[in-house]
């Protein structure tokens, strides 16, 4: 091998590296079989929720986790390996791959890591049925709220009762 195409190679590494060490999450999956107009919805439903998938060599991908503490994951890149990385929302990976391989039987889950922390398939699918951070914002400003609104409830009740208890 040339000087050049190892200078390329290791440049690869570094920029996979690099995207393996600045995501929250990255799930691994095998999308060999999917047909176009399935990859580009899914690529569009990713982009939309901020989420990057590239497709990249096996080697690139072992010497890339190795570089970023991410090792453990080396089992996962056997076979077609496409990566989905997020930076913004931990969870979006994982929902959307969840979504489309209940949809599409040659979409695989096969790992990948969220928040630092190499996770199995199985906790990709726990993940992926959470809501996402607007839901999530949604239900803890209602948990928020319950409080002052029962009491606001309360006092209107004794508000009531007294008015009628006038009449």
């Amino acid at each position: 091998m040339s000087e050049e195409t190892i200078a390329v190679k290791a440049q690869q590494v570094a920029e996979v590296a690099d995207k393996f060490k600045n995501a929250t999450s990255a799930v691994v999956a095998d999308v060999r079989g999917l047909t176009v107009e399935q990859s580009n919805n899914l690529r569009a439903e990713l982009r939309g929720e901020g989420v990057e998938l590239r497709v990249i060599k096996n080697k690139v991908l072992v010497r890339a986790a190795e570089a970023a503490d991410f090792s453990e994951m080396n089992d996962l890149f056997a076979g077609p390996s496409a990566v989905a990385f997020s930076n913004d929302d931990a969870i979006a990976p994982a929902r959307v791959l969840k979504k489309y391989a209940d949809e599409i039987e040659a979409l695989e889950i096969k790992g990948g890591f969220i928040d630092g922390n190499v996770v199995t398939i199985e906790d990709i699918n726990k993940y992926a049925s959470l809501p996402d951070r607007d839901g999530l914002l949604s239900m803890l400003l209602s948990t928020l709220q319950a409080p002052v609104r029962n009491f606001a409830y309360a006092v209107k009740a004794v508000s009531d009762s007294k008015e009628e208890a006038e009449a």
